[in-house]
C-alpha cells in the first residue's frame, strides 16, 4: 500500500522499543517472577493487578479484560493513536529514521496527514462552539436545552454548542489557529460565498458534535432556533473526508463500552433522545445523523455486538407511532435480514419519542419503553394486517398474499412454522393456505437471490473472520507477527484455512516475514494441496474488508472472533455434559466439569472485549 511505513523499520521499532519503560510512564510495575512484571490495568477498574508485562518478549497482557499486545498497540489503546502514529512516536523515542514506500498514485502517507489537520479543525471549532453557547447571544440554545429537560452540566457532558449570528467568526478564528481556507472548506466547517470570501456552514443554531468510534470530532448537527431562519431544521456536515453519514451514529462513542458489555443497542431518531436515554440509565442508545438506517450503519453495530454465528445480541428500534414512524419500522424488518441477532421495536403509548416520554413521565417511562420492546416481526405483521378489513373473505386473503412475503423473510428457519400458525390464527384461517402462500413466497425469494443467496450461505461470518486473519498474515506480516503466529490450525473451521494456517507456519511463521512476493511464494510452496495454493494466492490479492489501514486495534478484534466459536462451543458441550451428571452420585465429575467451565466463560467474556476492539 502507497506511503507506508516500510514493514523492516516497523519489526525495528518493536526490537528497540523497551515495552517495561513505555508502560512504565502510565503503570506502576512490579516484579511478578519469572522476568515479568504486573500492575493495575489501565484499561478497566480493577482492585487487584492482572496487568502482566514479559520484557523478554515485548508484549502485555491483562487476564482480566483480555487487552494485549506490544508497545505499538499500548500506545494506539492508551493515548487513542493510529498504527502510524503510534510506530512513529516509538521511532522517534528510539532515534530510528523511519522510511515510507512511496509506490502507488498516490502516498497515503498525505491522507493521513490530512485526516489530522482535519480532526484538530474540528477540535478547535468544538471549543469555539462550546465558548458561544455560554454568552448571552445564545440564550435561546440554552432555553431550547432547558425546555427539554437539559442543564449545563449535561450540555457540557454533550459539548453542546451555539453558532454565533455572524458570517465568519468561526473562520476566523481557525486563521488564527493556524487552519487555512482550503481545510476549513475541506472539513465542512466553512464554504465559499459567491464573492469568493469564507464564511461559516453553520449559523444561528444550537450545535452537537458527531464523533466517531475513537471519540475525535467528525463532523456537527444544527438544529433550527429562530422562525426567521429559512434553512432545514436539522443541517448537518456535508459529506466529507471524516464524515461519511451512512457511517455515523451520533453517541456512538459514548455507548460503545456499554452496547459491547450488554450486547444490545438501542437506535433512536434524534440528538436529545439519545442524550434523554443516556441519562435515563438506558446507555446504549445511538441514532443515525441526518440519513436513513442503512447497510453501512448494520456493519458499525454488528462489530461492536461481536454479532456473529457464536453470539447474537439484540438490536432495539424505537419510532415514533405516526405514520412515518411505522413506515421507517417496516423499512428496518428489511435491513433485520443482515443482522444474526434479534431485533426489537418499542413504540411509546402515547407516541412520544424518548426525549419527550423523560420530560413527561421521568427517567423510569424511558426504561419501561426499552423493557416493553416487542419483536420487530411481530410489530411488521400486525401493521399489515391492520390495513385489510379481516371481516370479509377478500380482506383476509389479501392480508395473508401481503402477510406471508414477511414470514418467508424470517431467518430463523425454526420460527417459521410458529409465525404460519400465529399469522393462521390472527386471519381466522386454516393453516394449510397459509403455509402454502409462505412456501411460495419463499420460493420467489430465492429464485430471486440465485446463486448469490447460495455463496452467502457458505461465506458464513466465521469463515469470512478466518479469511480475514490469514489475508492480515499473507499481506501485512509484519502488522500481524507474533500474535497471529500465537494461534494453530486447530482454531480455524474451514478445511482449506487449516491447510493454509500450516503453510504459513511452515513458511517460517508471519513474525519473521517481510511482506511481499517471496513470502508470498513461499506459503504456497508450503501448501499442502493445489485448493489450499490457490486459495493462498486469492488471499494475497483480495482487498481486506476494511477501508483504511489496518492496525494492531484491526488485528486484535479478528484474532478474537476467530477464537470465541470455538470457545463457545466447548462451554456448550460442558454446560450440556453438566446437566446430564448426577451432582451427588458424580461429585467428582461435576466439580471438574465445573472447574473448567469458569475459565472458559471468563475467556470468553474477555474475547468478545477484544473483539470490539478493547471498548
Amino acid at each position: 500500500m502507497a506511503g507506508r511505513i516500510r514493514d523492516e523499520d516497523i519489526a525495528l521499532v518493536r526490537e528497540r522499543t523497551a515495552i517495561a519503560d513505555v508502560i512504565s510512564e502510565h503503570v506502576t510495575l512490579k516484579s511478578a517472577g519469572g522476568g515479568n512484571l504486573k500492575g493495575l490495568c489501565p484499561f478497566h477498574d480493577e482492585k487487584t493487578a492482572s496487568f502482566t508485562v514479559a520484557p523478554a518478549r515485548n508484549v502485555y497482557f491483562c487476564h482480566g479484560c483480555g487487552q494485549g499486545g506490544d508497545a505499538i498497540k499500548f500506545l494506539m489503546d492508551i493515548d487513542h493513536l493510529s498504527f502510524v502514529e503510534s510506530v512513529e512516536r516509538l521511532a522517534a523515542r528510539a532515534g530510528i529514521q523511519l522510511r515510507y514506500a512511496e509506490a502507488g498514485p498516490a502516498p497515503v502517507r498525505q491522507n493521513q496527514g490530512q485526516r489530522q489537520r482535519l480532526v484538530a479543525a474540528h477540535a478547535a471549532a468544538l471549543e469555539f462552539y462550546a465558548d458561544q453557547l455560554r454568552t448571552a447571544p445564545a440564550h435561546k440554545a440554552r432555553e431550547f436545552l432547558a425546555e427539554r429537560g437539559f442543564d449545563r452540566a449535561t450540555a457540557q457532558q454533550y459539548a453542546c454548542g451555539f453558532a454565533p449570528d455572524a458570517w465568519d467568526h468561526l473562520a476566523k478564528h481557525l486563521r488564527q489557529k493556524g487552519f487555512t481556507p482550503q481545510e476549513m472548506i475541506t472539513a465542512g466547517l466553512a464554504r465559499e460565498a459567491r464573492s469568493g470570501s469564507l464564511i461559516d456552514r453553520f449559523r444561528r443554531r444550537l450545535l452537537w458534535p458527531i464523533k466517531d468510534l475513537t471519540g475525535d470530532v467528525i463532523g456537527f448537527g444544527a438544529r433550527k432556533l429562530f422562525d426567521d431562519d429559512d434553512g432545514p431544521k436539522y443541517l448537518n456536515t456535508p459529506e466529507t473526508p471524516l464524515y461519511k453519514k451512512s457511517h455515523v451514529l451520533y453517541g456512538v462513542d459514548q455507548a460503545k463500552r456499554e452496547i459491547a458489555k450488554q450486547g444490545r443497542v438501542v437506535i433512536v431518531e434524534g440528538y436529545t433522545d439519545v442524550m434523554a436515554c443516556h441519562l435515563a440509565d438506558v446507555p446504549t442508545a445511538v441514532a443515525t445523523c441526518g440519513t436513513s438506517f442503512g447497510t453501512d450503519h448494520i456493519g458499525v453495530l454488528r462489530r461492536l455486538l461481536m454479532d456473529t454465528d457464536g453470539f447474537a445480541g439484540e438490536i432495539i428500534f424505537t419510532f415514533d407511532g405516526d405514520a412515518a414512524g411505522q413506515k421507517a419500522a417496516l423499512r428496518a424488518f428489511e435491513e433485520d435480514q443482515k443482522f444474526v441477532g434479534r431485533t426489537f421495536i418499542a413504540i411509546s403509548p402515547d407516541n412520544m419519542d424518548p426525549c419527550e416520554l423523560r420530560l413527561a413521565k421521568g427517567d423510569m417511562a424511558v426504561r419501561d419503553l426499552v423493557a416493553r420492546r416487542e419483536p420487530l416481526v411481530d410489530f411488521a405483521l400486525r401493521q399489515v394486517l391492520s390495513r385489510h378489513d379481516l371481516d370479509t373473505v377478500e380482506g383476509r386473503v389479501d392480508a395473508m398474499r401481503r402477510a406471508a412475503p414477511l414470514v418467508a423473510k424470517i431467518k430463523d428457519r425454526e420460527k417459521r412454522p410458529e409465525y404460519v400458525r400465529k399469522l393462521a390464527g390472527d386471519l381466522g384461517m386454516e393453516i394449510e393456505p397459509v403455509q402454502r402462500a409462505v412456501a411460495a413466497a419463499l420460493g420467489r425469494t430465492e429464485a430471486a437471490n440465485g446463486p448469490a443467496a447460495v455463496q452467502a450461505s457458505v461465506d458464513s461470518p466465521q469463515s469470512m473472520v478466518e479469511r480475514e486473519c490469514l489475508k492480515l498474515a499473507l499481506q501485512m506480516p509484519a502488522l500481524a507477527g507474533p500474535m497471529f503466529d500465537a494461534l494453530g490450525p486447530e482454531v480455524y473451521r474451514h478445511p482449506v484455512h487449516a491447510v493454509v494456517r500450516e503453510a504459513i507456519a511452515a513458511a517460517g511463521g508471519a513474525a519473521s516475514a517481510a511482506a511481499g512476493a517471496v513470502w508470498i511464494e513461499g506459503v504456497r510452496d508450503a501448501c499442502a494441496d493445489l485448493a489450499a495454493k490457490a486459495l493462498a494466492g486469492e488471499l494475497a490479492v483480495e482487498p481486506l474488508q476494511l477501508e483504511m489501514e489496518p492496525d494492531m486495534r484491526y488485528l486484535s478484534m479478528q484474532l478474537a472472533q476467530l477464537q470465541l466459536p470455538g470457545v463457545m462451543q466447548r462451554i456448550g458441550e460442558i454446560k450440556s455434559k453438566v446437566q446430564r451428571i448426577n451432582p451427588v452420585s458424580n461429585a467428582d465429575d461435576h466439580l471438574r466439569l465445573f472447574s473448567e467451565l469458569l475459565p472458559l466463560e471468563q475467556k470468553a467474556r474477555a474475547l468478545r472485549e477484544q473483539a470490539v476492539g478493547g471498548l
